[in-house]
């Protein structure tokens, strides 16, 4: 699957635009933070391949921490994020415990794999209600410039949790084990089927 496809998938099953996408395709990178560095600790690596893991997990096919994604996601923070963007998602690592302490009493780390699940439904249903009022400001403030020439769009804070499922589902997807594992892959292509027949509960196509 190439960045592309693999961008317009989680955008798809997140419903909008994926965070940092543009950086993705092209491969700039804008100015980063220089406490972006700090992702790519060990520990770091760690927590975050436990939140991608939770997000997805293993099942009959290898969960996301099989793929590192966590050291996927410190990458894309780095190499595909604006500076406001790298900052959102740095707190979040720290906003992220701070519910896991406030629903549990403990650290996302400490918890029982249902506790991360149901903490994690929760900031799933927080982020989706914080992203519809986040699209709504930004629809009326459009119609409220629909005459100004060169409008440009404020740039209205985004949720930690999108960017972090986000990040699992393109790192996923995108790695070997996601391809070859979760989806259905060919490494080189046969002949062409206009129409391939499917059966419930197929895999889809990674190539």
């Amino acid at each position: 699957m190439n960045r592309r496809d693999a961008i317009g998938r989680v955008a798809l099953i997140m419903g909008g635009a994926v965070i940092g996408a543009e950086f993705f395709l092209s491969g700039c990178k804008p100015k980063g933070a220089g406490s972006v560095d700090d992702l790519f600790t060990p520990d770091n690596v760690a927590y975050l391949n436990e939140v991608a893991d939770t997000i997805l997990p293993t099942t009959s096919s290898p969960g996301a921490k099989a793929a590192n994604v966590g050291a996927f996601m410190g990458v894309m923070v780095r190499d595909c994020y604006t500076p406001a963007d790298q900052k959102t998602f740095i707190d979040g690592l720290k906003q992220l415990n701070d519910a896991a302490n406030k629903k549990f009493g403990s650290d996302f780390m400490s918890l029982s794999d249902q506790q991360r699940t149901d903490l994690l439904v929760a900031l799933d249903a927080e982020q989706k209600k914080f992203s519809e009022d986040r699209n709504k400001q930004l629809a009326a403030d459009a119609l409220k410039h629909k005459d100004v020439k060169d409008y440009k769009a404020p740039e209205l804070p985004k949720h930690y949790f999108r960017m972090m499922k986000e990040l699992t589902l393109t790192g996923y997807f995108t790695s070997e084990i996601g391809a070859t594992k979760a989806l259905r892959y060919i490494a080189v292509p046969g002949r062409y089927d206009g129409c391939v027949p499917y059966k419930k509960g197929d895999k889809a196509w990674a190539t």
